[in-house]
């Protein structure tokens, strides 16, 4: 009943508003807010014209219309509930109760639904054993329980995850997970992903990410919060002041560790005033400030490489591009030609054809049409298309070789050289794919690859990249004896350890060589060794003591030894945040690994950006962003 003053008439100021239409009302805000900017002035005129019983009627209106909800923040819910132990759940539920005079399980049930909502109430419960006694018969009948329960059966039993990931011990679930890893050959992750979605899916990944280390899931968290255009202040500050008193300085240490800044130093740079001096104050200190390495760091970025190693051996690399079943090149050809000749071109019957081919069908392809129309097809569609389209089309149609050969000419051209695009292809490449640009590059410029590059660069970034290009890294497993040793050249030359040679060049030369003609299995061994020997994670030691170019090459070599579908995932990322797109990078990565690992560079993408490299490609635009997705592939 409305509050009455005198003689019991009404005295608010908001009244009932007459022919009231809360469905007409919710659409009426819609329009207001979407599109670029909002209509600030139409938003309040109807929020204060209509009175709060027909306010709640709106919500509801909005959230059936557009399925956004007015107060659901599913990221928050997953963050919160993935996160707290048993005593910090039981006293959240009380908190909530006190606070709200209601039921936080009420709302859950209010507002969620499906396999999500029942995780949720499920580890609201805060019922999690807590025995670190752990049965071995037991992790390996939920491993096996698990496995039966998605990858070995046809559909999902999601009740089998949400029982085991809701219920057992942390320490029972990372025994779990690396019996899981045994048996399946994948980690518990991909399956995850693979058998559930949305923020079901979500939710569960956070649990697993929890349980693994908390400390490192709130550190990903408070990075993604500050990275790229704007700040996410919510969350930022909603993980700093829980966790303030909690394990934030285990979180300072992961973040350093896998970031190489301090989060001290990130939150510097991307907040202002008083708001940056109340979060620095909880931050509680910089670790960059002594500029050593914490040995709990050092156990995560042991742990890393640790991982690294059983993920490569494990996980299956998988592009998103194959052999198209009943391939008929003179069908294409027919295709292609029709869509060429006569007035205008059909771009769409082009995007229908070549990125749903392999690379070995496009080269039949272009042998269909030179026997059939005397015609080059490369020639035709380079004057039939043009811009980004033209570019990736083209690049799709040459051999993987002919196109690496392509970039890496163009990259020496002209007046600058641009050492980027030969770090990421040089640093990423097997011997046989080295080989073969080194082939191709002799055949079209007439010119050997190892020339061009000692005429184009100089010095110690020259030895680098004239290593790489011979192709002659061994491709044998690790001798742990010679690690050792290799860890202990590293860790001299990166002024971490006493110098037992006077030889400066001779060390700089041993350097050199091991780590751009070492197996990947045995450096995976050394720079855990390393980690051993000096505390210090290799990549961030040579970011650190290491500048420009040189730099940049090394790192991208580690980077790509512990994690190379992550590497790309990154400089995908990259190439298309902020204003404009870096449209050389983002064709040259999709087309050049769209054969042998995007699928899991798409994974990477999600799990390290939360969001799909699908969604943002489609901030792209035309027949240019068509042919992209159709390379992409599908949506995470």
């Amino acid at each position: 009943m409305a509050p009455t003053g005198k003689a019991g008439i009404y005295r608010g100021s908001v009244k009932d508003f007459p022919d009231f239409n809360a469905q007409q009302d919710a659409e009426a805000l819609y329009n207001a807010m979407k599109g670029f900017g909002s209509d600030k002035e139409a938003i309040l005129d109807l929020i204060t014209s209509r009175s709060n019983r027909q306010r709640v009627e709106i919500c509801q209106a909005y959230k059936s219309l557009y399925g956004k909800g007015a107060g659901t923040d599913e990221k928050c819910l997953i963050e919160v509930m993935a996160s707290r132990t048993n005593q910090q759940m039981h006293a959240l539920m009380a908190a909530y109760r006190d606070a709200y005079e209601r039921e936080l399980e009420g709302d859950i049930l209010g507002d969620t639904s499906g396999h999500f909502k029942k995780m949720l109430v499920v580890l609201l419960q805060g019922t999690r054993e807590e025995d670190d006694v752990v049965s071995e018969d037991l992790v390996e009948q939920d491993a096996k329980d698990l496995l039966d329960a998605g990858e070995a059966k046809w559909g999902t039993d999601e009740a089998q995850f949400i029982y085991i990931l809701g219920h057992r011990s942390k320490q029972h679930l990372r025994l779990v997970f690396d019996e899981y890893l045994k048996i399946s050959g994948k980690p518990i992750e991909y399956s995850i992903r693979a058998e559930l979605s949305g923020d079901f899916e979500k939710l569960m990944l956070a649990v697993v990410k929890c349980i693994r280390s908390t400390a490192e899931y709130f550190a990903e968290r408070l990075y993604k919060a500050m990275q790229g255009l704007g700040t996410r202040d919510n969350t930022l500050i909603r993980i700093m002041v829980s966790r303030s008193e909690i394990d934030m300085l285990d979180i300072r240490e992961v973040f350093r560790t896998k970031y190489e800044k301090s989060l001290y130093s990130m939150i510097k740079e991307d907040t202002s005033g008083e708001y940056k001096k109340a979060l620095l104050k909880l931050c509680g200190g910089d670790d960059d400030a002594a500029g050593e390495f914490f040995p709990e760091a050092a156990q995560v970025a042991y742990r890393m490489w640790e991982l690294s190693a059983v993920a490569v051996a494990k996980v299956e690399l998988k592009g998103t591009v194959r052999p198209a079943t009943d391939f008929n090149a003179d069908g294409d050809a027919q295709v292609l030609r029709k869509a060429m000749k006569g007035f205008g071109t059909d771009e769409d019957a082009i995007i229908g054809v070549v990125p749903y081919r392999s690379n070995e069908q496009r080269q039949q392809l272009i042998q269909a049409y030179k026997s059939h129309y005397g015609r080059d097809l490369l020639a035709d569609l380079k004057s039939e298309l043009s811009g980004s389209l033209a570019k990736v089309i083209l690049a799709l149609m040459m051999t993987p070789a002919q196109y690496d050969a392509k970039q890496l000419k163009k990259a020496m051209e002209g007046a600058g050289t641009d050492e980027s695009i030969l770090i990421e292809i040089l640093a990423t490449r097997n011997n046989r794919e080295i080989q073969a640009i080194n082939e191709a590059y002799a055949a079209v410029y007439h010119k050997s690859l190892e020339d061009a590059l000692s005429s184009d660069t100089s010095g110690h970034f020259k030895r680098i990249l004239v290593s790489l290009a011979l192709g002659n890294r061994d491709e044998g497993a690790e001798d742990l004896t010679q690690a050792h040793e290799d860890a202990k050249v590293v860790a001299e030359n990166l002024k971490l350890a006493d110098v037992s040679s006077g030889d400066t060049s001779s060390l700089e030369t041993r350097f050199l060589s091991i780590l751009c003609t070492r197996s990947y299995p045995h450096l995976r061994k050394v720079f855990q060794e390393f980690v051993k020997m000096t505390n210090h994670d290799v990549e961030h030691a040579i970011r650190k003591r290491m500048s420009g170019d040189v730099r940049d090459a090394f790192v991208a070599i580690v980077r790509s030894i512990k994690n190379r579908p992550a590497f790309f995932a990154d400089k995908l990322y990259k190439s298309m945040k902020g204003l404009g797109t870096d449209d050389r990078t983002l064709i040259r990565i999709m087309v050049s690994r769209s054969e042998i690992d995007l699928l899991n560079i798409r994974r990477e993408f999600i799990d390290l950006h939360e969001t799909s490299l699908h969604q943002m490609i489609e901030d792209t635009s035309g027949d240019y962003r068509k042919a992209l997705l159709a390379i992409c592939g599908g949506q995470d």
